[in-house]
């Protein structure tokens, strides 16, 4: 878990020094750089209200990004449709081939 790093990212995208983030937060700037620099963690209560500051979810803030996570399924995804159609088509060639082969070996025959 990178919470010290995400604070960090997020309180600078909201352009917030540590002290105004502090303020919101009802914590010192001093306890705001102690969890960016991960010595310290804050509690419950606190992440709740750094994710209210911060205007994201505490599972973005926690580095839970469900977001990343459906993005990854849906490529995998895709990309094993994309590989599926790729056996599929092949397999219908061989398919054809051999239709073609029996044809022609059926009028050989005649």
């Amino acid at each position: 878990m990178n919470l010290g790093k995400n604070i960090f990212e997020l309180r600078k995208k909201q352009r917030l020094s540590q002290e105004q983030l502090g303020e919101k937060v009802g914590v010192t700037r001093q306890t705001i750089s102690n969890w960016e620099l991960e010595q310290t963690t804050p509690d419950t209560n606190q992440l709740i209200a750094l994710s209210k500051a911060l205007k994201v979810s505490i599972d973005v803030l926690v580095g839970n990004d469900i977001q990343n996570l459906l993005e990854q399924k849906v490529n995998n995804v895709e990309s094993e449709v994309i590989r599926n159609n790729k056996l599929l088509r092949m397999s219908l060639i061989i398919l054809a081939i051999i239709v073609v082969i029996l044809i022609l070996a059926f009028i050989s025959l005649a």
